[in-house]
């Protein structure tokens, strides 16, 4: 089974088709919503920050930031869905290593104290670029992961070699770990960390990792989640909040974010109060515009709107979980795979932190949050999910498909299954 090349006598040919238009639907349902919101919460922010810090932006600044952060995001899904898929796996260790690349010089700026180092809240985790606004690396390096571990992981699943140590696990587990020292040892995000660890955990349960050394993974997880944990004091603080649940002091920093979220939802009923009129987002709820926006849609559409938006989300990641269902080469397989572990943590962790299922934890909502980065990259993600559409195959001819060359540009309306004879 190879992607690419001639075929072999016998064996059933898999050609491009029309791709998944419902991945673009869903994707852009979603950013309307966002770019609605924002449009929405944009004055009150720019009056908040403007009052706090006397900062001078417009009532505009917001929602033509984050159009623009649209646009660009858009641009990138069009170049994934376009630039041969082959290439991009080729690639895979040129991107993972250009994603390491700009988090050491990160960490670098920020220990030397350079002004292109951003560093907000106590933690240094954006390249400050001016009127260009800012860039996180830790966006790179998870697109660089994703790619990588997809092609090198898929090797390994053709060659029956999944569960071999030394060959298959250790490489990944090195890499796991150089990723997670950066992006929550260095960059101080916990968020984004378990974002890329779900990314490769979703990889090597669909490759078949075993039970026994999926449990060994988990756990090791686990205890160094809690190291991370417990060497950090606002890390602590937000566990004891959330074991606490309502029992907690309003005065507690984890306690107040989640309470305010839960009124925000609360408030909305079952229709919101309507575009504009959020009282939260006028400096109450904190992050209202960037983490927190799940809760001000809650106020601002109410429970329908909330319920439409996460059908939104169930349905796109359902696209993803069909798309990969039905491709043969392992590499694409584990490529949306990832992208649907990487899509799936960031909704899971930020709605469940919200409504105070989860400890609160700094992450954004996809496709809805303010933000440039985080946004290009998912949807670059998705548009490589969405190239990836055009070479599926219908369940029953799944044991005896392989891929034509996607360099092959032949338009075809629907999947045409040829097999070929032996001469």
């Amino acid at each position: 089974m190879a992607t690419g090349g001639r075929s072999q006598p016998g064996e059933t040919v898999v050609r491009r088709h029309r791709p998944d238009y419902y991945i673009v639907l869903f994707m852009g349902l979603l950013m309307l919503c966002g770019l609605v919101i924002i449009y929405a919460i944009g004055p009150q922010r720019a009056n908040v920050l403007n009052n706090s810090y006397g900062s001078n932006y417009s009532d505009s600044y917001f929602f033509f930031k984050q159009a623009i952060s649209l646009m660009l995001s858009l641009v990138a899904f069009g170049v994934m869905s376009t630039v041969s898929y082959l290439w991009v796996v080729k690639n895979g260790s040129k991107l993972l290593l250009f994603g390491f690349a700009a988090c050491t010089v990160l960490a670098i700026a920020g220990w030397a104290n350079l002004g292109i180092a951003q560093e907000s809240l106590g933690a240094t985790r954006w390249f400050n670029l001016g009127p260009l606004g800012s860039l996180q690396p830790a966006e790179i390096l998870k697109f660089g992961v994703l790619v990588f571990v997809a092609g090198f992981l898929g090797a390994k699943m053709k060659q029956g070699r999944v569960n071999e140590v030394e060959g298959t696990l250790l490489p990944i587990v090195v890499i796991t770990g150089l990723s997670i020292l950066f992006i929550i040892g260095i960059q101080k995000d916990l968020g984004t960390g378990i974002a890329l660890t779900s990314i490769i955990a979703t990889m090597l349960l669909v490759a078949g990792v075993s039970k026994k050394i999926g449990l060994i993974i988990f756990t090791s997880a686990l205890v160094v989640g809690v190291g991370f944990i417990m060497t950090a004091p606002h890390r602590i603080d937000r566990i004891t909040t959330y074991l606490k649940g309502d029992a907690s002091s309003t005065a507690d920093a984890g306690s107040y974010h989640v309470e305010h979220a839960k009124i925000a939802i609360g408030t909305g009923g079952l229709f919101g109060v309507g575009v504009g009129n959020s009282v939260q987002a006028t400096g109450y709820l904190p992050e209202a515009i960037n983490d927190s926006v799940f809760a001000i849609m809650g106020e601002t559409f109410g429970f329908v709107g909330l319920m439409t938006i996460l059908g939104l989300f169930v349905a796109l990641l359902m696209r993803l979980l069909k798309v990969m269902d039905h491709l043969i080469d392992p590499r694409l397989k584990l490529l949306v795979a990832g992208v649907f572990g990487w899509f799936g943590a960031h909704v899971i962790l930020n709605v469940a932190s919200m409504i105070g299922i989860f400890p609160l934890t700094g992450i954004t909502l996809p496709l809805l949050s303010f933000g440039g980065t985080s946004m290009i990259f998912i949807a670059a993600a998705l548009g490589l999910a969405f190239q990836l559409s055009r070479y599926t195959i219908h369940p029953s001819r799944l044991k005896e498909a392989t891929y034509e060359d996607s360099s092959s540009r032949r338009r075809v309306g629907r999947s045409r299954h040829t097999s070929r004879r032996s001469s």
